[in-house]
């Protein structure tokens, strides 16, 4: 029985193994919590976290991957005034909640939650060359819209 070449079995097995679903904010960026901004990294179940939904919600959990994948980076005041404050660096399928132009320009509504990827203009939003990095998913009873470095980010619900 033949196999194939040998590179052609690599690259596939490569391609199968990729992150199937990286969303998550990179180490570093801050929350609003009602103890003030946070580093995501410190973050811990129980801590009071600032919403644009429901004003306040109580976080169930964290949960972080080391992933290797092409990272969304957003240069700061790119998708508003201070959003986010400094550039940030986000996980390709991390859910952003626009309400600006953009949303009504891209999507023909006034506001959308999209993948970070999906908005990628080349310059203010653009794709980071493929690395290592730890991603932190912060974990609700349901779906909450987070200040995250000022940015408004989708939560992950159990």
């Amino acid at each position: 029985m033949h196999l194939g070449n040998t590179q052609d079995f690599k690259d596939r097995v490569a391609v199968s193994t990729l992150p199937a679903n990286v969303a998550g904010l990179a180490a570093g960026t801050t929350v609003m919590t009602l103890d003030g901004e946070k580093a995501v990294e410190t973050l811990k179940a129980g801590d009071r976290i600032i919403t644009r939904d429901s004003g306040m919600a109580i976080l169930r959990e964290t949960r972080n991957q080391n992933v290797h994948v092409a990272f969304i980076q957003i240069k700061a005041g790119s998708l508003g005034h201070t959003r986010p404050e400094a550039d940030m660096i986000l996980g390709p399928d991390t859910l952003v909640h626009i309400r600006d132009w953009r949303a009504k320009a891209l999507f023909g509504a006034d506001v959308a939650t999209v993948k970070a990827k999906r908005l990628i203009d080349g310059e203010f939003v653009s794709e980071v060359k493929a690395k290592s990095l730890t991603v932190y998913e912060l974990i609700f009873e349901k779906q909450h819209i987070v200040y995250a470095d000022g940015l408004e980010v989708a939560s992950t619900a159990v």
